[in-house]
């Protein structure tokens, strides 16, 4: 299941899209609980905005859905880019597909590391699969085709919109892991960014000559061996960043989320980190856009190369 995002010409009488599906949402919100869950600002089924639109692969973290970065992907549709989020099936915990059909997480409990190891490189490959499968089909929809399971009709401008020859991807956590090892199968993809996920796979040692940058929480002891290791064998353009005061989730929807529900903050520290959210979310935006627009439309990605007055929360490691 994917979902597309992108620049609109007109979204008057177009519905506001929901965060996530109705039966996610009854999971996350069920009646009587009072919880608000957010409405996007993308509107469904609106006409494409003519021209030829750079592509951006998502990839969520490990056993989360699509939404989880909705707050990047739409800033990047609003920027000019199309952004396909993807639900993993069986691994993600509830992926609604059209008609109402439910497919839920089907990933095992390992009982040693050595099945955890099974386990992660297994859900690897299928992430891998998933995005090749589905920059397939946005080849296939460019050109005309409808690959949609139950038919709907695609917004209207779709086909030709997607420049093909201008793809990217970018992920969180385990997400950022699939990137990367994407990017070693398929050539088709051109740049790639991590966010704070260890690496896995072959690209790990084997490297790569294209566009890549890692951007971490703020690190408090040892650096991930997997970034070392991957870095020294990147030979395209490689950028490392780190978000001063982040912790792991900092790169998702639940840092703005999370301290609505009431849960104390030193509680939330561990995963979210010291920083406010609605800032992360600014100097992430602005971060992100550079880099795939430095990449995938030749812009001057200045905010790349050095310490920002305006963004000093993100330091520049490499």
């Amino acid at each position: 299941m994917v979902q597309l995002w992108y620049p609109a010409t007109n979204v008057r009488a177009y519905p506001k899209a929901p965060w996530v599906s109705p039966a996610v949402a009854e999971v996350l919100n069920p009646p009587g609980s009072g919880v608000l869950l957010p409405v996007t600002h993308g509107h469904v089924g609106a006409p494409v905005r003519p021209g030829r639109h750079p592509v951006v692969v998502y990839s969520p973290g490990f056993s989360i859905d699509r939404a989880a970065s909705t707050a990047l992907v739409e800033d990047l549709a609003s920027r000019g880019f199309i952004v396909v989020t993807i639900d993993h099936t069986h691994e993600a915990p509830l992926v609604e597909f059209p008609g109402g059909r439910v497919e839920v997480a089907a990933i095992p409990v390992p009982t040693t590391p050595e099945e955890e190891e099974q386990i992660l490189t297994r859900a690897l490959a299928v992430r891998v699969a998933d995005a090749r499968f589905t920059v397939n089909q946005l080849a296939a929809i460019n050109k005309g085709r409808n690959p949609d399971a139950a038919r709907r009709p695609l917004p209207r401008g779709l086909r030709g919109a997607l420049d093909m020859s201008r793809v990217g991807m970018f992920g969180h956590s385990f997400g950022g892991a699939a990137t990367a090892q994407t990017m070693y199968e398929d050539r088709r993809v051109r740049a790639g960014l991590n966010m704070d996920g260890t690496v896995f796979g072959r690209v790990v040692t084997a490297g790569l000559n294209r566009p890549f940058l890692l951007l971490g929480s703020q690190a408090e002891d040892e650096p991930d061996e997997t970034w070392v290791t991957l870095w020294a064998n990147l030979r395209g353009p490689r950028h490392q960043l780190e978000l001063l005061g982040s912790g792991h989730l900092s790169f998702s929807d639940y840092q703005v989320l999370l301290p609505q529900s009431g849960v104390p903050a030193e509680d939330l520290e561990p995963l979210l980190g010291t920083i406010d959210g609605e800032r992360s979310v600014a100097v992430q935006r602005a971060y992100v856009a550079a880099f795939f627009d430095r990449y995938l439309r030749w812009g001057d990605g200045r905010l790349l190369t050095g310490p920002s007055r305006r963004y000093p929360e993100m330091r520049i490691v490499a």
